[in-house]
């Protein structure tokens, strides 16, 4: 049944391979055995229900939180040719009337419903006269009070079961903790379930966290560097998202609001013209974006601090969901988390308890110097061990000196300590700095030997510094009131006992983002092929991407086809769209051809394309392909080459002036970073012509091997 799976992945779905995990979750699902499948958005969990959909003789429920969702899915897969159709409150008595018709008359392969209208008796009757081969729970993480969407209608889902013989039941989600997957087997019933976990790691999302000062202008700043982009900032309060929307829309940015404080029509609205591209910008609460599966958001904003780290995740991976670079920002305030905790002291004490459990992570993670991956991943259980993944504002970040920064720990440790252990972060830098504030008066915190002791520094150093403090675990947080409590580590330092190094100065908040990587294609044509999709699907009442998505038009423009033969080979086209759109868009790219005389030696394949590369630029193929991001591992195999040819041809690829990241070539060094240094300082000296010199100063201790990795990973810096 596999190699017919392939066949459904390449004719229906437009794909040539699967991606980690599918083709094995789907030989699962296929041998009718209970699957939980925890996959990060964007990494394909439909298809590994969709393709068994398509192979078994009977219907497949799939299960659905949101009405958003469902009409989206939908629409693709009927785009596809693919036999789908939902039941909810929004259809009208007609069109609910003609897709139980289609259901009972068996036509339709994938049914998409709310949980609760799954447990209707009109449709469990309906259901009971067809023959269901698979149930398909999507946000399974919804049926677990640990998660962070948690659906109390969930939980009658495996009661279903017991009415259909010889189904199988499947879990889908995209964030789940072990706690929270252990929850969904519990409350699903699944039975000896396997479960399938990918690598929560979004290697194509930008990760930035900057300390929250201004936040208008940052996100003013953070706009400027992503213009024309379709994006999304996310606010606290309903409140917050009306002032945010009204001062951009004053400075003429393409933007909407979305909260639950509008009108049914207003939201509907929104989201309307922000999937169909008429609008750029959608500034939201947290109520936008569950059932959005818009591929080309190139960014997101955290204008205020997520409740926690899955919600977070899960707003995150709304961008870049094609596969493309995306950027991530979270401006991240103290201030915000008083917020939080005043809502969660509304509820009761068991959710007390794992509100706050969940928001003391996403302050460690907001508050490490280390890989933002490694806490992030880490909170859902994953080991990352990369130590740069050249992808987070943290990796980024050139290494600094560090200094003694012991007397500035003292002072601070001793005004917790003359404070009571009371206060928090603002009041005992108003001490430190002398403040007149009325607080600091009241208090009589004027009066301690502490008070005006740390004048020579600004504010914002004394903040970036108890953020050391707090990292060096020195001192710890009370995570519900905020107040500054003392570590046996830090009584040490009190004592003078223990040293501590830091840097004394303030980390500006950078909104250079990493640039997107460069891919080889013609962004004329790329506008004149976006342009007639944004035709058609107007045309249809439905979202561009539902036509194509980005990546199907940047491969038109990368590739230019001329044949109906030749759109076969194109990412994302499969039997039903080239039937629907092959002439149409062939139509287009030949007129652009002729209208801009290119003279192309057409590829029959990719293959070919590659043999009749000039081997003078192989260099710029390679050097290209890793910038967008090709693994070292897949380039080897898929250009046939060593590794030396590889390092070689981005050598090249550099000096012809060509901006490279190699940190992902560190990874194939045997060496220390300590030595890795030592060479990169010899390298300043003596320079990279050749590694005579290097090789001799280090006494041998680093191969040649190495080195030549180490000088391309030089140059690139």
């Amino acid at each position: 049944m596999i190699t017919k799976a392939n066949t459904i992945l390449k004719n229906v779905f437009g794909y040539e391979n699967f991606r980690p995990l599918q083709k094995e979750i789907i030989e699962h699902i296929l041998d009718k055995k209970d699957t939980l499948v925890i996959m990060p958005t964007g990494g394909g969990k439909s298809l590994c229900y969709q393709i068994p959909a398509l192979i078994f003789e009977g219907l497949t429920v799939v299960v659905s939180p949101l009405i958003s969702l469902m009409k989206d899915q939908v629409e693709q897969l009927n785009e596809l040719g693919v036999s789908a159709v939902m039941l909810n409150s929004t259809l009208s008595p007609e069109d609910y009337q003609i897709n139980t018709a289609k259901i009972l008359n068996k036509k339709v392969k994938l049914l998409y419903v709310a949980p609760e209208t799954l447990m209707m008796e009109r449709t469990i009757t309906m259901l009971s006269k067809v023959k269901v081969d698979c149930i398909t729970v999507d946000e399974a993480h919804c049926i677990s009070e640990w998660g962070h969407d948690f659906r109390p209608e969930y939980r009658d889902i495996s009661k279903i079961r017991s009415r259909f013989n010889g189904v199988v039941l499947l879990g889908f989600t995209a964030t789940a903790t072990p706690h929270v997957q252990d929850d969904i087997v519990k409350n699903l019933e699944l039975r000896t379930p396997k479960k399938f976990v990918a690598s929560f790691d979004r290697k194509n999302l930008h990760i930035q966290i900057a300390e929250k000062r201004d936040p208008f202008s940052q996100t003013i700043n953070f706009l400027e560097e992503h213009k024309d982009q379709s994006g999304i900032i996310y606010c606290f309060s309903r409140r917050q998202v009306d002032e945010l929307y009204e001062e951009l829309h004053a400075r003429k940015y393409s933007v909407r609001p979305y909260h639950a404080g509008l009108s049914d029509a207003d939201r509907a609205k929104s989201q309307e013209l922000f999937i169909k591209d008429d609008v750029q910008i959608i500034v939201a609460t947290i109520a936008f974006g569950m059932g959005i599966n818009k591929p080309n958001v190139r960014f997101v904003v955290h204008y205020d601090l997520p409740k926690n780290i899955e919600s977070y995740y899960q707003e995150i991976g709304r961008a870049g969901r094609d596969g493309l670079t995306a950027h991530c920002l979270l401006l991240f305030g103290y201030g915000d988390i008083r917020k939080i905790n005043y809502f969660i002291d509304q509820k009761d004490e068991k959710e007390q308890r794992i509100a706050k459990m969940h928001l003391e992570s996403l302050i460690r993670f907001a508050e490490s110097n280390f890989c933002r991956r490694v806490p992030l991943l880490g909170y859902f259980g994953e080991n990352y061990s990369i130590d740069n993944c050249g992808m987070c504002d943290n990796c980024e970040s050139p290494e600094k000196d560090l200094i003694d920064t012991t007397e500035e720990a003292q002072k601070f440790l001793s005004c917790i300590k003359r404070t009571e252990e009371f206060y928090g972060a603002m009041h005992i830098v108003d001490v430190l700095r002398g403040s007149k504030s009325a607080k600091v008066f009241s208090k009589g915190h004027d009066k301690i030997s502490t008070y005006g002791i740390g004048q020579d520094h600004s504010k914002e150093v004394w903040l970036n510094l108890l953020k050391q403090f707090i990292q060096n675990n020195l001192i710890t947080k009370d995570i519900e009131f905020g107040s500054l409590k003392i570590t046996d580590l830090g009584y040490e330092v009190l004592k003078g006992t223990r040293k501590v190094k830091g840097t004394i100065e303030v980390e500006e908040a950078a909104f250079k983002s990493k640039p997107a990587a460069k891919l080889d294609y013609n962004k004329s044509l790329f506008e004149v092929l976006r342009s007639k999709r944004k035709e058609l699907a107007d045309k249809s009442n439905v979202p561009p991407y539902v036509i194509f998505p980005d990546k199907t038009l940047i491969d038109m423009s990368a590739k230019y086809p001329n044949s109906l033969l030749e759109l076969q080979n194109i990412h994302g086209i499969g039997q039903a769209k080239l039937k629907k759109y092959g002439n149409i868009f062939l139509k287009v790219l030949q007129d652009y051809y002729a209208a801009n005389e290119v003279k192309q030696n057409f590829a029959q394949s990719n293959k070919i394309h590659k043999k009749t590369i000039n081997k003078s630029r192989r260099y710029k193929i390679i050097g290209d392909a890793y910038r967008s991001g090709t693994s070292v591992e897949s380039l080897l195999r898929e250009f046939g080459i060593k590794f030396p040819t590889l390092i070689n041809h981005l050598q090249t690829y550099i000096e012809n002036d060509e901006a490279l990241d190699t940190s992902q070539l560190l990874e194939f060094v045997t060496v220390s970073k300590a030595e890795q240094k030592k060479v990169f300082d010899s390298f300043t000296k003596h320079g990279t012509l050749t590694l005579k010199e290097t090789f001799e100063e280090l006494n041998g201790a680093v191969s040649y091997e190495d080195l030549r990795v180490l000088r391309v990973c030089y140059l690139g810096r």
